[in-house]
């Protein structure tokens, strides 16, 4: 039969064809030319008309034994080149497991976070607790209790963000200091650190910054206590060579007043560009606790004595990291950051 002889051809050619696809879209391509709708198998059965009845049983019964034939050679086909498409992808993507992956980089604490943790160690090491307070302050706690009445000069050197009658930021941590003396009995032996604000704002000011302020008050304490400790955490904090010198001055919570200088740390007191030449740098403000602070906090000023001070964090950082200038210390440049890892 003509018909029989043209199928077979049709199955040989599609057996080559199949041999020779070595992609998933050649094998596709392939299907779609043979048992597409417009396939060559597709158009005998298309032209079965053509045929006698009598024939057109046993010519469909070939064309469909062909086209089984052909879709299982795709089909075998097919699935052999899926497996290797998908072998070669596996192979791209291949992970080793044993490289060394790439490093995350890790941040550091900020230089004012390394000095405050610091200068608090130095202090818990010694005896003293840590306290904290709002930074949303009351007049009277802020100025008041720390003698320091409406009219009174000094708060003129510390002027202030107000948010309503009698209703303040907090100029410095000393509020906290009243709030401890309040609600506890002596001894007292406590730092406290936070943020404060004035409206200051250039190159060693800024309009929020930190401080720490410490206060001790117990029986038969002295302005060489407070020396004492403050050589003790300048060493600390600095180098054991560092020296501390008093200079008198006023703070209208501690009488007797004094500024205190440190010995410059880079040059040991010879004179440099941190010191200005002079070998010494001021550091922080102390004094012996004024007795009228004492007795508007109900302890006994004929009993117990005193003393306090208190220091900027950021300029304690700019000493101890030479930074020229305190804005850098609020620009999160990280680049100058890198370099407190």
């Amino acid at each position: 039969m003509a018909v029989k002889e043209k199928i077979d051809g049709i199955i040989s050619s599609a057996a080559a064809g199949v041999e020779a696809c070595a992609s998933v879209d050649e094998i596709n391509s392939l299907k779609v030319r043979y048992l597409g709708k417009s396939g060559e198998l597709t158009a005998l059965l298309r032209g079965m008309k053509d045929y006698p009845a009598e024939e057109r049983p046993a010519v469909g019964k070939l064309v469909n034994e062909a086209r089984d034939k052909i879709n299982a050679l795709i089909d075998e086909k097919f699935a052999q080149l899926q497996a290797k498409q998908e072998e070669e992808k596996l192979l791209e993507e291949k992970i080793d497991v044993t490289l060394k992956g790439t490093a995350t980089p890790r941040g550091s604490l900020h230089p004012c976070t390394l000095v405050k943790e610091e200068i608090l160690s130095i202090f818990t090491s010694l005896g003293f607790s840590v306290a904290h307070g709002p930074e949303v302050e009351t007049d009277f706690y802020n100025f008041r209790q720390l003698n320091i009445p409406k009219d009174h000069p000094a708060r003129d050197m510390q002027d202030t963000f107000y948010l309503g009658n009698d209703i303040l930021l907090r100029t410095h941590t000393s509020p906290v200091q009243a709030h401890v003396m309040e609600e506890n009995k002596p001894p007292i032996r406590v730092v406290c650190p936070g943020k404060v604000y004035r409206p200051d704002d250039d190159a060693t000011h800024s309009p929020m910054f930190q401080q720490i302020e410490g206060l001790v008050i117990d029986e038969n304490i002295t302005l060489c206590d407070l020396k004492g400790i403050l050589e003790c955490f300048a060493k600390e904090l600095f180098d054991k060579n560092t020296k501390v010198r008093f200079r008198p001055s006023y703070f209208p919570f501690t009488e007797p007043s004094v500024e205190v200088d440190l010995s410059c740390s880079v040059c040991h007191g010879k004179g440099c560009r941190i010191c200005k030449g002079t070998g010494w740098i001021e550091v922080l403000g102390a004094g012996v606790v004024n007795p009228r602070v004492l007795e508007m906090s109900n302890i006994d000023s004929e009993k117990y004595s005193g003393f306090a001070f208190g220091m900027g964090i950021e300029r304690i950082a700019m000493i101890k990291y030479g930074i020229p200038d305190m804005r850098i210390l609020f620009e999160n440049d990280v680049r100058f950051l890198r370099a407190f890892k």
